[in-house]
């Protein structure tokens, strides 16, 4: 295509996400779910070019970025307490799905050997980012969306080192001692690279003070952590999602609010435009992949039944893995829930301590964490239902088609294979995607918005008391007593549950002395900051109200300075 064409093309691929994701919330239907139907019916359109993306297009330069975005926005403290869980699906799973699923496509294809059965159920078995974000769309419980979004953040690096492995083994080239000791260095590396890259990255960004070029340098992360990590043989991906993990967490710490909210909106831009062209060209390619198996196999129907069985067995692999791990996990939270008493003691032990020892407040620490912990697992439970929603919310997508075409040239029935990866993730995206929120409603989950409520409450009472504190000190305020009046107003005003003062009387305080309640503002914003941070790390609160309480405060700063 010449320029005119590219750039017409990618106008409207622009306005196609755009109207997918304005109509998806009215039609009640996911938006990458209807980008796929609309790339298939254009696809099929007399007029229209075949579509063949390189899939190293979306292994290396879209998938990075957009697991990255989805990493940063994860909350730790959450990912922390869940990491178990989350292991499991994201390694173990994986691994399992792909050794049993090559039974079955070695049975059903003739010529295919079971190590390129193992590399096709490699490709099948991992679960995608973008797709998963759906149910948290659809409001799913924190803990299920952390689940689910956990594992696809980092079950795409597991399926391609069992992908590349496989592939290896058709060769004769590598063993099962190598298979393992690469899958670790993978893994391993990866993190070790990320996390360096994060803990850099927060704190060079600190020192650039336009946001707009900040935000510019964030854009570059993902391929940073990503592109080391590969060139010394570990995961790319799983780099770039260690980076955005570190990244988030650093972000309060070194950013400011006018960086903090730059990030947000700009890469959240990003994440719409990528996830929907990913999705749209899903559905574009579907034509030229029927083209070609039509030619080789005389019926495109050839892919459509294996594809069908292989996503029941997944889902019914996924039923088998997932029945005893909610059961392992209730199990270990009663056993968590037990020591409650006895941290609570040690806690009352320390308390002397607190002001007078630096060991004694570290401890405090901990067993603040632990107990914050306890009343996690007690509210956010994992039970059967639950456990339904990790099942039927592992949707497959973009990256199982992406990593088909990563297959050799020579592999028999290449064209077929990619096609069955296809349907699988088609399938799944309507199937599963579609059927989410009927499933939602019937499982009848506990709804937790009057807990929510009362948290945010407590939270907001807890920012107020840290005003008071501050506009008690002499050195803050000063020996004016009307300016500590009016930034008492100030402060009690943005108490939601306070509407007795005169907003006209507190604007007309303000312009009386704007300079020093701008000031004495910041101080009490910072106060209040340094509060959450700790009441963060402490894991008091849940990871939504924080950081709901922190954009209301990146608000008031941003407030002041303008």
């Amino acid at each position: 295509m010449d320029p005119i064409e590219i750039a017409v093309v990618a106008v409207l691929c622009v306005f196609a996400i755009a109207a997918a994701n304005t109509l998806a919330p009215k039609l009640r239907i996911a938006a990458p779910l209807l980008l796929v139907a609309v790339g298939v019916a254009v696809s099929f359109l007399p007029a229209m070019p075949e579509f063949d993306v390189d899939p190293e297009i979306i292994l290396v330069g879209v998938l990075p970025p957009l697991l990255f975005a989805a990493a940063r926005a994860m909350p730790v403290m959450d990912f922390r307490r869940d990491f178990q869980a989350i292991g499991a699906l994201s390694i173990v799973l994986v691994v399992v799905s792909a050794l049993v699923l090559g039974l079955f496509f070695e049975a059903i294809l003739p010529n295919v050997d079971y190590a390129f059965g193992v590399a096709l159920g490699a490709i099948v078995s991992p679960t995608d980012a973008v797709a998963t974000a759906t149910i948290k769309r659809l409001g799913a419980p924190n803990r299920i969306v952390t689940v689910l979004s956990g594992e696809s953040l980092f079950n795409d690096a597991s399926a391609l080192v069992v992908l590349r492995a496989a592939i290896a083994a058709t060769a004769g080239g590598i063993s099962f001692g190598g298979v393992v000791l690469n899958f670790l260095w993978s893994l391993i590396a990866a993190v070790a690279v990320g996390v360096a890259i994060g803990l850099i990255s927060g704190r060079l960004r600190a020192r650039i003070r336009n946001t707009a070029v900040a935000t510019a340098v964030s854009f570059t992360l993902p391929y940073i952590a990503y592109i080391p990590a590969e060139l010394i043989g570990a995961s790319g991906l799983v780099a770039a999602v260690a980076a955005g993990l570190v990244s988030g967490l650093s972000a309060v710490k070194y950013l400011t609010a006018a960086h903090r909210q730059s990030d947000v909106q700009n890469w959240r831009t990003v994440e719409v435009l990528l996830e929907g062209w990913l999705f749209l060209m899903m559905g574009l390619e579907l034509w030229t992949l029927v083209v070609e198996v039509s030619h080789e196999h005389e019926s495109w129907l050839h892919a459509l039944w294996p594809a069908a069985v292989a996503l029941v067995m997944i889902l019914a692999l996924r039923w088998v893995f997932v029945v005893p791990m909610v059961w392992l996990l209730e199990r270990r939270s009663r056993r968590i829930i037990a020591h409650e008493q006895t941290l609570a003691a040690m806690k009352d032990s320390l308390d002397p301590l607190e002001d007078a020892d630096t060991r004694g407040r570290r401890y405090h620490s901990i067993i603040d964490r632990r107990l914050a912990d306890i009343d996690y697992y007690r509210t956010e439970s994992m039970g059967v239902r639950e456990g339904t929603v990790v099942v039927w919310g592992g949707l497959r997508g973009v990256v199982t088609l992406a990593a088909a075409q990563t297959l050799p040239a020579d592999t028999p029935y290449r064209a077929l294979l990619i096609l069955v990866a296809f349907f699988v993730a088609a399938l799944s995206l309507t199937i599963q995607g579609g059927l989410m929120g009927p499933v939602l409603r019937a499982l009848k989950l506990p709804d937790q918005s009057a807990l929510v409520r009362a948290e945010k409450k407590r939270l907001r009472g807890e920012m107020i008391e840290v005003g008071r504190e501050v506009l008690s000190d002499p050195a803050v305020v000063g020996e004016d007593s009307l300016i500590a009046q009016q930034v008492e107003l100030l402060n009690e005003l943005e108490n939601p549950e306070d509407e007795d003062h005169d907003d006209a009387q507190v604007l007309e305080r303000r312009i009386a002395t704007a300079k020093e309640l701008r000031r004495i503002r910041r101080r009490v914003v910072a106060a209040q900051r340094r509060r959450l941070l700790e009441l963060r790390n402490r894991g008091a609160y849940s990871s939504a109200v924080l950081t709901a309480e922190l954009a209301q405060l990146d608000a008031a700063e941003l407030s002041i300075s303008g």
